[in-house]
């Protein structure tokens, strides 16, 4: 309990913290001289709130990482209970990435670097071949590559605490995957537009939706789109908030259907599930997961509290797990829950509920997440 108390502060100690970063990194921008300002780049007011924790880390010495043996289609063996593989969060506050096993042991983390370039990630998907993380920083106006198995940044686009809509510029980046043939798809959620990047030449080599027009007509035009997950087939299921518009469309920009999500008000990062549906979460609170049926429209599932322990507040992400489970982010709860699909009990929780931390057990605004069905750390954990 000890251990665990140093981690989490007060409200006071969290302001004293961020007072101090706050004056560490003005001190940094005056010695280094601020970026060159350019005909689309201008620059935003960092805040206290946007730098968060600062640079912290859980502290945990860090098992061997395993090799990748597993895929998307034949992911390593699961773990037994209602979370059957690791899951790593975009604790955004925290300004860190950490992976997080079943039995709750921290085996993998990634603190930043350097609170300039890297801070505030919002949401982390693994590449197809389970080697690299494809991260996006919203407030920080960049995304990232962060490179699993060096636990080190490998690629960045975008323009740190600078905004724009030219190429090479963002204006709220968001949900960011590295597709199959190594092009990069991301929404950029106040240029309304959704990107495709060749990450190797640092060029975008498509787009849809058109900059200073928000509203829905796609590929045309999107209305604050802040998801674009890709399908199994090629295919792009794009999130807009007005409206709460989910579209799936092919890569050619094609409109395969679109609809207006159902019971939810601002949805986040809609996501499919195993037969055919689609999972989103409702970025309220309460908050609510809802996951419907896109050829008749209707919800099949639906969990939603108004109060108490069960009360989400501003979920991002929802994923069904392999064993049917429900997995999602609470962020404006510091926790990361598994609900039982059946009882629509919350059945395995990381995070302490409404206390922020970054000691092992704690979270501050886990905002992105995905599960590692590419190491097999049940393996690598048993022979240590």
């Amino acid at each position: 309990m000890t251990q665990l108390r140093r981690g989490v502060h007060s409200g006071r100690q969290w302001l004293a913290t961020l007072g101090i970063v706050a004056c560490a990194l003005a001190a940094s921008a005056d010695a280094t001289g601020p970026a060159p300002p350019t005909s689309d780049g201008r620059p935003v007011v960092v805040t206290p709130e946007m730098i968060g924790a600062g640079i912290v880390s859980s502290g945990t010495v860090l098992p061997a990482i395993p090799p990748v043996t597993g895929s998307r289609a034949n992911p390593v063996a699961a773990w037994a209970g209602p979370l059957p593989y690791p899951i790593v969060i975009a604790d955004r506050r925290n300004n860190r990435l950490i992976e997080i096993a079943p039995d709750k042991r921290i085996v993998w983390e990634f603190p930043s670097p350097n609170l300039k370039i890297y801070r505030g990630n919002d949401d982390v998907f693994f590449s197809p071949d389970g080697r690299r993380l494809m991260v996006n920083e919203e407030d920080n106006y960049d995304i990232h590559i962060v490179d699993y198995a060096t636990r080190s940044l490998a690629w960045t686009y975008g323009a740190s605490d600078t905004k724009g809509s030219r190429p090479g510029y963002f204006n709220y980046p968001d949900d960011a995957h590295l597709l199959a043939d190594g092009t990069i798809v991301t929404a950029d959620i106040r240029n309304c537009r959704v990107q495709f990047i060749d990450p190797a030449a640092a060029t975008v080599v498509g787009q849809w939706g058109k900059e200073g027009t928000c509203r829905h007509d796609p590929p045309r035009l999107l209305a604050y789109p802040n998801g674009t997950t890709p399908l199994d087939n090629g295919d792009i299921l794009v999130t807009e908030i007005t409206g709460s518009w989910i579209t799936r469309m092919t890569r050619d920009g094609k409109v395969v259907w679109s609809m207006h999500a159902p019971h939810v008000r601002y949805p986040s990062d809609a996501f499919p599930t195993r037969d055919g549906q689609v999972i989103v979460a409702d970025f309220s609170k309460p908050g609510r997961i809802v996951i419907f049926d896109p050829k008749s429209g209707k919800i099949s599932w639906e969990y939603f509290e108004k109060r108490g322990e069960r009360m989400l507040d501003h979920p991002s992400l929802a994923l069904e797990l392999p064993n049917g489970n429900v997995v999602l982010n609470d962020d404006q709860r510091h926790r990361v829950l598994v609900i039982d699909r059946a009882t629509k009990e919350i059945v395995w929780q990381y995070g302490v509920t409404d206390m922020p931390g970054h000691a092992p057990g704690y979270l501050f605004v886990p905002d992105g997440m995905d599960i590692d069905l590419f190491h097999d750390w049940r393996r690598a954990l048993a022979q240590r």
